[in-house]
């Protein structure tokens, strides 16, 4: 009698662990997810204080867009995810209303406002947490005042080196 309940037991542990391994695997990489979510974040928030710091004394899109993609390691951002929007003291909501003195001597950049934007559309690693929550779009952004009007470094003052 006591041999019958023993494999009973064994049997029944089985498939009670049967039961409670898909929830446990799901909650050890929903956390993992979840890591990968916050990494991604504040990598995205640090290439975009970088393409910033760039942006403050050096207007070259390229080399903005490069600096900031080639500091979100790991994301797989390029530079056609980054964003560059030149702003004014007087019109601080307008899109680009600043633009038009980047590059120019008069009026000069100096003092206009730059935000840098790094995009990108996150999707988990585990599939069945990716099909339940989709693509998270995140975004990082920094905005610095321009300290040195630069887009050209051929001219007779070079741009700062910014590395």
């Amino acid at each position: 009698m006591s041999l019958r309940r023993r494999d009973r037991s064994r049997g029944q542990a089985m498939v009670e662990f049967a039961l409670i391994i898909p929830i446990f695997l799901l909650f050890v990489f929903g956390i993992l997810d979840l890591g990968r979510a916050v990494y991604t974040y504040h990598t995205l928030n640090n290439a975009a204080r970088e393409g910033a710091r760039v942006a403050a004394v050096d207007q070259t899109l390229t080399r903005i867009q490069d600096r900031a993609s080639s500091r979100a390691v790991g994301t797989g951002v390029g530079p056609t995810d980054v964003s560059v929007d030149y702003r004014t003291s007087e019109l601080p909501d307008d899109e680009d209303s600043c633009l038009a003195n980047v590059g120019t001597d008069y009026p000069s950049p100096i003092g206009c406002t730059v935000i840098v934007r790094v995009e990108l559309g996150f999707t988990a690693a585990t599939p069945i947490i990716s099909n339940i929550i989709g693509t998270i779009n995140m975004a990082g952004e920094s905005s610095m005042v321009v300290q040195f009007g630069c887009q050209d470094p051929s001219v007779l003052v070079p741009c700062p080196d910014t590395d």
